[in-house]
C-alpha cells in the first residue's frame, strides 16, 4: 500500500480514455483502424500550423515567450475584449478546468455538475474538498438550468457546464441561461466548457463573452483541440474578468502551454482560418447525413450541435461497439454516463464516416440474427 496519498483522491474516479488504434490493431489483428470515439477533428492537423510547429521544434529546449504572449493578444482581439489581460491559457481546457477548480474551491465548498457529461468536473471537485452534487439531464437529453437554480445555496462555489454537451451534443437555451446568470449567489462562478461551440451555429448559443464583459461571474473556458485540430497540442484557454486571470495565473504554473502547440494555434488563427472553416462545413454536413441515416436504421439520433453523433439504437451499445472493434471502428458506448443504448461516433472525414456507416449496418444485421 501506498503511504500519504491525500484523503480526497480516495473519493475520485480514474478518467477512463477510449481505446487506441494501437491497441485495436493489436487485440483485433487489424492492419487499419478508423478513430471515432474521442471527438478528434480527423481533418487536422491544417497545413500552416503544422508548418509553423515544425518549425518551432528547434527552439524546444527553450520556455515559449513570443507566441505565449501573442497567442493571448490575439483570443482578446477575436473575442472583443480590451486587452489580453482577459485572457489566460492552459495544457488543454482540461488544465485549464483544473486549474480554476484549484483557483476557486475550498473544504466544503458546493459544484454543481450535469450528471451525464465531461467526467472531469466531478474529480477536479473532489480532490479540492468540495462536495458535488450531480443534476441529471432532462428527458430531452439536455441540461435544464432551472433544476440547478434548485440547487444553488450560499455554499455553491462553481456550476460547471458543458455547452454543447458532452456526450449528448445539446444545448441550454439562451434565455435560460441570461435568468441563470441572475440566480446566482455573491460567490458562485458559472464555468462555461464550450470545447465545441465551434460546430454550432451562433444563433442558438448563449452569449458568454457578453456575460463575462458585463461584470457577471461567468468564465469561458474553450481549446484548440476539436475545431482547430490540434488535441495533441495541448492548447486551452479562458476568457474572464482580468482580476480572475490574475489569480488563475498566480495559482497555474508559468509557461503553461507547449511551445508547438502555441506556434500552431498561432498559424491557425492567422492563416488557417479559412481552411478551418471549410473542414468545420464539411463535418457539419456529414453530422447531419450521418443522423438521417442512423434514423433510416432504426436509431433515434440526438440533435448535436458538436462533432460527434449521439443515438438510441435497439442494442446494448456496448455489444455494438465490441462488434464494431473487431471490424476496425472505435466509437464511446454510452453506457458509463446511465445510457446503455446510446452512443455517440465522432465525425471522422467522410470516408470514415462511410466506413462506420457500413460497419454499423453490418453488425445491426448481425445482431438481428442472433
Amino acid at each position: 500500500m501506498v503511504n500519504g496519498i491525500r484523503k480526497a483522491a480516495f473519493a475520485c474516479e480514474k478518467y477512463v480514455s477510449g481505446k487506441s488504434m494501437d491497441d485495436v490493431m493489436r487485440d483485433y489483428g487489424l492492419s487499419s483502424v478508423v478513430k471515432l470515439g474521442s471527438n478528434e477533428n480527423m481533418y487536422g492537423p491544417y497545413p500552416h500550423a503544422l508548418e509553423a510547429m515544425r518549425d518551432e521544434v528547434s527552439l524546444i529546449n527553450i520556455y515559449p515567450e513570443r507566441n505565449y504572449i501573442k497567442l493571448k493578444e490575439l483570443l482578446a482581439d477575436k473575442f472583443g475584449v480590451a486587452d489580453s489581460t482577459w485572457v489566460s491559457l492552459g495544457h488543454g481546457a482540461g488544465n485549464v478546468l483544473d486549474s480554476i477548480a484549484k483557483t476557486l474551491l475550498e473544504e466544503g465548498d458546493e459544484v454543481l455538475v450535469p450528471e451525464q457529461s465531461y467526467r472531469l468536473y466531478p474529480e477536479i471537485s473532489k480532490i479540492m474538498g468540495a462536495k458535488v452534487i450531480e443534476v441529471p439531464l432532462n428527458d430531452q437529453y439536455s441540461i435544464d438550468l432551472h433544476d440547478y437554480a434548485k440547487l444553488l445555496t450560499d455554499r455553491t462555489k462553481i456550476v460547471w457546464l458543458c455547452n454543447p454537451n458532452n456526450p449528448t451534443g445539446t444545448v441550454v437555451p439562451i434565455d435560460d441561461f441570461a435568468w441563470f446568470v441572475d440566480q446566482m449567489p455573491a460567490d458562485c462562478w458559472l464555468v462555461v466548457d464550450e470545447a465545441y461551440a465551434e460546430f454550432a451555429d451562433a444563433d442558438v448559443l448563449p452569449d458568454v463573452i457578453a456575460a463575462v464583459k458585463s461584470g457577471k461571474q461567468v468564465i469561458d473556458v474553450r481549446t484548440f483541440s476539436k475545431y482547430y485540430g490540434l488535441a495533441g497540442g495541448r492548447i486551452g484557454y479562458l476568457i474572464a474578468d482580468p482580476e480572475f486571470v490574475n489569480w488563475y495565473d498566480t495559482v497555474s504554473e508559468p509557461f503553461n502551454s507547449n511551445r508547438t502547440g502555441l506556434a500552431g494555434a498561432v498559424a491557425l488563427l492567422e492563416q488557417d482560418a479559412d481552411e478551418c472553416r471549410r473542414c468545420r462545413d464539411l463535418m457539419v454536413a456529414d453530422r447531419e447525413r450521418m443522423n438521417a441515416e442512423l434514423a433510416a436504421m432504426g436509431c433515434t439520433p440526438v440533435k448535436s450541435h458538436a462533432n460527434f453523433v449521439f443515438f438510441e439504437m435497439p442494442y446494448d451499445a456496448s455489444q455494438v461497439a465490441e462488434l464494431l472493434l473487431r471490424r476496425g471502428v472505435i466509437v464511446r458506448p454510452c453506457g458509463g454516463w446511465g445510457y446503455p443504448n446510446h452512443m455517440r461516433v465522432s465525425i471522422g472525414t467522410t470516408e470514415q464516416n462511410d466506413a462506420f456507416l457500413s460497419a454499423i449496418r453490418d453488425v445491426f444485421a448481425e445482431m438481428a440474427k442472433r
